[in-house]
Parts: C-alpha cells; sequence; structure tokens
C-alpha cells in the first residue's frame, strides 16, 4: 500500500508519535506504517490496526489514542439576508485602523483557516478586478488532485488555478473545493472578508489580506466509533489539524509577509492545562517569528459538562449525571493531581454498582450490568504522560437514561484532593448528559490552554454582557485563559451567494470572536512586520499588545475567568503604542 492509501484507510489508525523514526521509512514500503514529519517533535504516523491492541488507555497510553475535535457548535447562520453591521468591528477599534493614518488592512499577511473550508467563488474573498485573494487551498477531502509536496493525501490548488477556475463557466469542474458547512467561509468573511460596496454591504477585520484555507477530511469512522460519536456531526482527527497548521505556516516569509493562523475547532477532552499534542504544536508555531495563533475559547461554558470537586484524604465524593433517553453513549474523563490517588465506582439508574476501581495499577475493567442491558469500560492510566497526572476513561455503551453516579475515593497522596470530569462536546453525544452540579469554569476547549496562542471568550458588543455559552477559564493549574474576549454574538457573516452576489446573514459563538481577533492580528502584523515598525514580533509578543490595550471595566477585576485580561480593543492597542491615555 502507498502512504496516501494508508493514510485513508480504515485498516490503518493515526497517530501522533512524540520522537523521530529511522529515516528511509517514509514512502510507505512497509506495510505496517508510514508517517509524515510534523516538526523535530512530532510525527503524524498511520499504522496498521492488524497489529495493534484495541484502543484503550491501558494498552496504548492516553496521548497516543487520537482525540476527535469538534466545530464550536453544529453551524447554521441564524439569519439570512441581513443588512451589513459594521457595529463589532467599530466596538473593536478595528474599523479606526483601517482608516488613514494607520490604514492596516492586513496588506501583505497571510491570513490561514484550518476549517471546514472555503466558498472561492464568493465575492467577498475577491479583489476589485475579480481575482481571487486566496493564496492556496488544501483539501484534504478531495483525493483527485495533486497533494501538497510531503503530505501525500488530499489536493492543492493554488491562486492561479482558482483564477482560472473564477474565468470558467462551471469552476468546480477546475477547482472541486466547497464548503458544505459554511463554517470556515463565515469565519474567513469575518475575519478577512472584502470591502463590497466600499464596506457599506460587507467589510471583514483584515481585507486585504492573503487567505489560506485547508479544509479537513472527517475523521476515520473507527475513532467515531471508539467515542460513539453521531454519524452526521462533523468531526476532525488531532493529526489532519496538525498537518493543516505545518501547511499554512509554510506560506510565513519571516520580515515579509508573516502569517497568523485561526483555529475554530475544539474537544472537550484532555487534562485543560495545554499539554495535549496539538497544544504543544501550536505553542511552538506561536511562539515563531512573525507568526501568531488565534484559538477560539469554544462554547462548552453553558453545556454542563464540567465537573470540579474537593476530596479529602480517605473520603468520597458522589458526581450524578441525568442521561437522556436513546443516548447511544458517550466518553467520561476524570482527572486527578499527583500525589493523589483514587478510586472509582459506577452506579446505575436501577441501583447495579460496578465495584470499585483503583487507579493503582492503571488496570482496565469492564462491566456489564444485569438490568440495564449496559457496558461500562473503565479504563486508567496512573501517570499520564503528558500530564503526569492521573486519569481514568469511563465509556458508557448504551447508557440507561436516568440518574446515574459516579462514586470517586481518595485512597491515598497528600496533594490538593482536587477532581475534575469533563463529558464530550455537547455535539459529540446524541442525546442529553449532563452533571447535575457542573463547573462552568475551565471549560475552555483543547488546544486553548496553549501558550502563547491567543484564546479569545465571546461577549455581545452591543449591550456588553458576557456570551452565557462561550467556554470560560481559567486552567486546570491555575493558568490565565481566556487571553481576551472579543464580540461574538450576531455577528455579520458572509452565508452564501445568489446569483454572483453574496448573501449576508448572522451568527454567534467564539469561532467568530476568534475570527475578528485574528484579522485584528493580520492589522497588527501589518503595522509591526510589513511597515518594519518591530520587524522581529512574534505570537508573544502580539499577545501582549493585544492584553495592554484591551479595555477592561471597573466592576471587574483582572484577570478574569471570562474576560481574560478585557476586551479586544485596537485603538487601545495603538494609544498605548503612542503613550497616549486610555480612553
Amino acid at each position: 500500500m502507498t502512504c496516501k492509501e494508508k493514510i485513508l484507510s480504515e485498516d490503518y489508525i493515526d497517530l501522533i508519535n512524540y520522537f523521530i523514526l529511522p529515516q528511509g521509512r517514509v514512502e510507505g514500503n512497509d506495510d505496517v506504517f508510514c508517517y509524515i514529519p510534523v516538526n523535530e517533535r512530532f510525527l503524524s504516523i498511520y499504522y496498521s490496526r492488524a497489529v495493534l491492541p484495541p484502543l484503550e488507555v491501558s494498552s496504548y497510553y492516553y496521548r497516543y489514542i487520537p482525540r476527535l475535535y469538534g466545530l464550536m457548535q453544529p453551524f447554521a447562520p441564524e439569519a439570512l439576508d441581513r443588512n451589513f453591521d459594521i457595529q463589532p468591528l467599530v466596538k473593536s477599534g478595528i474599523t479606526l485602523i483601517q482608516r488613514e493614518p494607520l490604514s492596516l488592512t492586513g496588506r501583505d499577511v497571510v491570513l490561514g483557516f484550518v476549517d471546514t473550508g472555503i466558498d472561492y467563488r464568493n465575492p467577498v474573498f475577491r479583489r476589485a478586478d475579480g481575482s481571487t485573494r486566496i493564496l492556496a487551498i488544501w483539501d484534504q477531502s478531495v483525493q483527485t488532485g495533486t497533494p501538497p509536496d510531503g503530505y501525500f493525501y488530499g489536493s492543492e490548488y493554488t491562486r492561479e488555478q482558482i483564477n482560472e477556475a473564477l474565468q470558467a463557466e462551471d469552476p468546480l469542474e477546475l477547482v472541486p473545493s466547497v464548503d458544505e458547512i459554511g463554517h470556515g467561509t463565515a469565519m474567513a468573511s469575518a475575519a478577512a472578508g472584502s470591502a463590497l460596496n466600499g464596506g457599506l454591504d460587507f467589510l471583514g477585520a483584515a481585507p486585504d489580506a492573503d487567505i489560506v484555507v485547508v479544509k479537513l477530511k472527517q475523521a476515520k469512522q473507527f475513532l467515531r466509533d471508539y467515542y460513539m460519536t453521531p454519524d452526521d456531526v462533523p468531526a476532525y482527527e488531532t493529526n489532519d489539524i496538525m498537518l493543516g497548521i505545518k501547511y499554512i505556516s509554510s506560506y510565513r516569509i519571516p520580515f515579509e509577509k508573516p502569517s497568523v493562523i485561526c483555529l475554530g475547532v475544539g474537544s472537550s477532552f484532555g487534562e485543560h492545562s495545554g499539554s495535549s499534542s496539538l497544544s504543544q504544536y501550536i505553542s511552538s508555531v506561536g511562539s515563531e517569528i512573525n507568526q501568531a495563533v488565534i484559538v477560539a475559547a469554544g462554547n462548552e461554558g453553558n453545556s454542563a459538562h464540567h465537573f470540579s470537586g474537593h476530596i479529602d484524604a480517605g473520603q468520597s465524593i458522589r458526581v450524578e449525571m441525568m442521561v437522556s433517553e436513546n443516548t447511544r453513549g458517550f466518553l467520561l474523563e476524570l482527572w486527578g493531581r499527583i500525589p493523589d490517588f483514587y478510586s472509582v465506582t459506577v452506579r446505575s439508574p436501577g441501583g447495579e454498582m460496578v465495584p470499585p476501581v483503583s487507579g493503582r495499577l492503571g488496570q482496565s475493567v469492564q462491566y456489564t450490568f444485569v438490568y440495564e442491558k449496559t457496558k461500562v469500560l473503565l479504563d486508567y492510566q496512573t501517570i499520564e504522560s503528558e500530564s503526569g497526572n492521573e486519569v481514568a476513561v469511563m465509556r458508557f455503551e448504551a447508557p440507561s437514561p436516568g440518574l446515574w453516579t459516579v462514586i470517586i475515593t481518595r485512597e491515598g497522596g497528600d496533594g490538593p484532593g482536587n477532581v475534575d470530569m469533563w463529558l464530550p462536546l455537547r455535539q459529540f453525544v446524541d442525546g442529553r448528559v449532563e452533571f447535575l452540579q457542573p463547573t462552568p469554569e475551565t471549560t475552555i476547549t483543547a488546544p486553548g490552554f496553549a501558550q502563547p496562542p491567543v484564546t479569545v471568550s465571546a461577549y455581545n458588543s452591543r449591550n456588553n454582557s458576557f456570551y452565557i455559552n462561550s467556554g470560560q477559564g481559567f486552567s486546570s493549574e491555575g493558568g490565565i485563559k481566556p487571553d481576551i474576549a472579543a464580540p461574538g454574538v450576531d455577528i455579520s457573516i458572509v452565508s452564501g451567494t445568489v446569483q454572483g452576489k453574496a448573501v449576508v446573514g448572522t451568527s454567534t459563538g467564539t469561532s467568530l470572536s476568534a475570527a475578528l481577533a485574528a484579522g485584528a492580528a493580520a492589522q497588527f502584523m501589518q503595522w509591526a512586520v510589513v511597515e518594519h515598525n518591530s520587524p522581529y514580533v512574534g505570537g508573544v509578543a502580539l499577545r501582549n499588545y493585544f492584553l495592554r490595550g484591551a479595555g477592561r471595566d471597573s466592576a471587574y477585576s483582572y484577570p478574569n475567568r471570562q474576560w481574560g485580561y478585557g476586551r479586544l480593543d485596537m485603538e487601545g492597542v495603538f494609544n498605548w503604542i503612542a503613550g497616549l491615555p486610555a480612553q
């Protein structure tokens, strides 16, 4: 099999490895595996499932099991054919610096999106002469074209090919890349939409930025089955996201063409401290010169999918979950802090109980209830290799509806006694599963706890209220996230095309707040790098400029679990640079 066939085959599992393999084994001449280097530390490896054990934490180690990422929420424009509303851009100080004397529109900055693709035919992504503003599209889901050099799968479409397609009667015959969902198109339009009719009909935050897009392919079915993710819900793998980020990063030209990478996908699993492979990778990318990464905080703040509690030595707590009818199944993660260690038991709605399973031995126990027709797998790893903490993954298959109880006992250790539990993204459960006593804090989705990428929560810019569904901080280890809040309620987006004209709609969520912040970052990169005002700037410096210029309210203390260091305010950023007093 070729490496491309392995990457696409359900018979091969996708893993992220933390070490470099011997040379000469890349091209797929070995039937067992092939791989694509991500950077000097990570490999995207595709390994035959025939020689591997079933997916269990106790067999693979937690970090090697691929994680599923979803859109921040199931995407659908909330209103179609609406008039463009510039208010969020004005509130963020973006329109002020688009005008003279600064005239910052993202010129010569690469603004990249790893998401659901882009409607390249829409006029909001074209210049005044009709040519495209898109430098390239890597569509991982289309296998009929030529993949990017060294990536083996998908199809790459260059600016020249896109421009040729735009002149054709049927552009999709030449460039068959479409955004069926619309999420990526919406983000790209908010961040980088062209000024239509002088900005009266539409205007993005960075309307002159160059655009690079990666359309993610859907996750493999065996992985969706492991997580029991509904078939009709978009889900993406760590490997494809990391390679997409690498692809966009390759368009950065230090001191000439900086790049800003925007992520609108996330996962509710992991320790929520920035230790995952994707978090570590974007930390590396976001630390490079002339490059920044902007991450959405996610929309899990009001989902009742996080529980946090304290357990005294030798004591227990009972954590209750309500499971609705027709729930296929779900995963639940429990994280404890070293040097504490715990045991877990599960009680069904009918009163049957799984005998206590201790984390001491890192064992895996499967239990089938007699009356409930439910299978529960308790899978332990005493020392998770990324964070060093204890993790238990509980897999509930065909759970009976009603009240489920997880009983956690602190067996020993003189640590803090704090435990956290997370359920999947809300859309990854085909039913309803909620903690009865949820904790809204520490609900930012991965990789939002990575440093120094800028993590953005959402607020309503029309009344300055925090968006109730937005993910909240801080990290499980106390790290400060989110970094900043940006408008994310009723944001004008491009939702389609009718007779060659852009259709404007509105949408809400942290994907849109991240998109506006990414456009603002492109504006700043133009001033700093393209115009040589601060040519060595990178993600760390950009984050600090944003935090110094942020708008803050005397009613709150900062940093804040919801607002981070305040509201995005590009006027405030340049006032701070100029030494002017805060407005």
